[in-house]
């Protein structure tokens, strides 16, 4: 399977919003599916396209800041789901007592 680097996608990309994907993909010697799929990353992820394999775009990357958020909210929902069952309990006792003693 042969690689093409970032400058070539995006040129490729550029002609073929000039010429049409396929008159480009045929002048440049790719697939016109190949084409295709690079047009779609264009447009999903604008310039954070065509980084290479491996790595996330740069448009979904999260920051360290926003992944301890994330897990700070996470640990919240939790202790509020736990505090939630605990009130819950307390309610049913006090109302078991009440009802038993009077």
């Amino acid at each position: 399977m042969k690689r093409y680097d970032k400058a070539f996608k995006e040129e490729a990309v550029r002609l073929s919003d000039e010429i049409g994907p396929k008159k480009a993909a045929e002048q440049l010697g790719v697939s016109y599916y190949t084409l295709q799929d690079w047009r779609k990353q264009r447009t999903l992820h604008g310039d954070g396209a065509f980084i290479g394999s491996g790595r996330a775009y740069a448009s979904a990357e999260k920051t360290a800041r926003e992944i301890e958020l994330e897990r700070e909210i996470s640990e919240l929902r939790r202790a509020n789901e736990i505090l939630k069952d605990a009130l819950g309990f307390f309610a049913n006792a006090v109302y078991v007592k009440i009802v038993v003693f009077e």
